[in-house]
């Protein structure tokens, strides 16, 4: 009932895949997984989120005037779960050097940029060696995480209980000319390493308003859109500037920020 209110439509010859705006999911009772973004989740709310590109509080709002409006019946409890609350994998400082092996040679990340982060705590190893990239608030509280597989087989997600609209994940830095919002935690490094006088965040994925821009566009500052250069990426931030008009277009010169650093590496 939720795919088909988010207009998605049933492959004929599977009915556990799903064509979305976001690419084909496979969807097992609950849960889904976009393979074509390597990402996926439970539950309807979350199901919203990655195809709407809503926060947590937007995606339940649609879905209660989805539902409410057109006098269907709203999705199972089990399909509609409390918040999660948030789990941050462990650190595990011997696997860090796997991560940083993985960043700097596979991702060309500069080396030079990972002592502040480390040193904060924003960016470090878990159990599994997987690049683990905090999502903090202005408090500078952990509110989730960004998580990237460092083998041979592409792997990316979000802890367990993220808030993507309550925080992001930054470089530490000082007041910049401009801000540059980008799609993964490593593409914003790969920003900065590209462009070191801009702050350069992310916001885990193309989402065109988390509820932490609104405050962050009435600081006054120049802000660019900084999402891929591809369709989805495009839409998505013809949307934000819809909803932000201040707010200017920075296309890559590549696919992405961390391409376009390749590139150039």
């Amino acid at each position: 009932m939720v795919l088909e209110q988010l207009e998605a439509i049933p492959d004929p010859h599977d009915p556990a895949k799903w064509r979305t705006a976001q690419g084909i999911l496979t969807v097992t009772g609950p849960k889904f997984m976009n393979w074509n973004r390597g990402v996926g989740g439970g539950g309807a709310i979350d199901l919203v989120m990655h195809v709407r590109h809503l926060g947590f509080g937007q995606a339940l709002e649609w879905l209660e005037r989805r539902f409410h409006g057109l006098g269907l019946t709203p999705p199972q409890p089990g399909l509609m779960p409390k918040e999660q609350a948030l789990a941050l994998p462990s650190p595990v400082a011997e696997n860090w050097p796997r991560v940083e092996r993985y960043l700097v040679e596979k991702r060309k990340l500069p080396r030079a940029l990972f002592s502040p982060l480390l040193q904060s705590g924003i960016i470090y190893a878990d159990v599994r060696a997987n690049a683990v990239f905090l999502l903090v608030d202005t408090n500078a509280t952990p509110v989730g995480a960004e998580l990237r597989g460092t083998t041979n087989l592409p792997w990316r997600g979000m802890a367990p209980g993220s808030r993507k609209d309550h925080g992001f994940f930054s470089l530490p830095s000082t007041p910049q000319e401009a801000t540059v919002l980008c799609e993964s935690a490593i593409d914003a490094i790969s920003c900065h390493a590209l462009h070191p006088t801009y702050r350069c965040l992310s916001t885990s994925g193309a989402r065109p308003d988390p509820e932490w821009l609104s405050p962050l566009v009435e600081q006054g500052q120049l802000i660019y859109c900084g999402f891929d250069a591809d369709p989805t990426g495009d839409l998505m931030a013809q949307r934000m500037r819809a909803l932000h008009p201040s707010i200017q277009r920075l296309r890559p010169a590549a696919k992405d920020w961390n391409d376009l650093l390749r590139q150039h590496a």
